[in-house]
């Protein structure tokens, strides 16, 4: 399992002649990243003396960033996955017309998966960037650029698997498929930018 490796080592693959890892398991692991410095400004904010008011929201908030944070770290194994299904549909026979029927709907099936996966990835991207607002608000003000660092590798993780997303859905044939995955996705980027700015100017004028 990639995410059981060091950290060298997956940067070693990342920067190898290997197709897998790629830039969306990057986009995985720096959404990833994001919702794991949530958890810590969490951590050093429950049970902490002058933020009694804002411990039951945090723990809330702590249970939310962790389940984003494992799901994320999922997203790297499902980015390698997807890729090999479309390159093994790209390898299929194609000597006679049933084999390039049969290789096209294989294609076009893991073209499918293969834009869902980033999708998925960018929407819990969203989520992690939706939780920064609160601990950017409240969160220990210690470790508070920790939040906005947060809220960047989030929105870089959305938009890093947004390509994905748009790579795919160009060779998808399916125009209905292709159009809905980007109105999701583009509703997405509209409705984080601003926000991903908010609490990147909040944290600065704490610190």
């Amino acid at each position: 399992m990639i995410k059981d490796k060091p950290v060298q080592t997956f940067l070693d693959d990342l920067a190898s002649k290997a197709s897998t890892p790629g830039g969306g398991s990057a986009a995985a692991i720096m959404g990833a990243m994001g919702a794991a410095l949530v958890s810590m400004v969490a951590n050093l904010t429950v049970g902490k003396k002058n933020y009694e008011e804002v411990d039951a929201e945090m723990q809330d908030l702590l249970a939310r960033s962790e389940k984003l944070r494992d799901e994320l770290t999922g997203m790297i194994k499902a980015d390698v996955d997807v890729f090999d299904q479309v390159m093994a549909a790209y390898g299929m026979a194609k000597e006679t017309d049933e084999d390039k029927a049969a290789r096209s709907q294989a294609i076009q099936s893991a073209l499918k998966d293969a834009t869902d996966v980033p999708l998925a990835c960018a929407k819990l991207c969203a989520e992690v960037i939706d939780i920064c607002q609160p601990m950017a608000e409240k969160g220990n003000t210690n470790v508070i650029s920790d939040a906005g660092v947060a809220v960047l590798a989030a929105n870089a993780a959305l938009r890093s698997a947004a390509l994905n997303v748009y790579i795919n859905i160009g060779g998808i044939k399916d125009e209905e498929f292709a159009n809905d995955r980007r109105q999701q996705l583009e509703a997405l980027l509209a409705g984080t930018g601003e926000l991903t700015e908010q609490v990147y100017e909040l944290v600065k004028s704490k610190l």
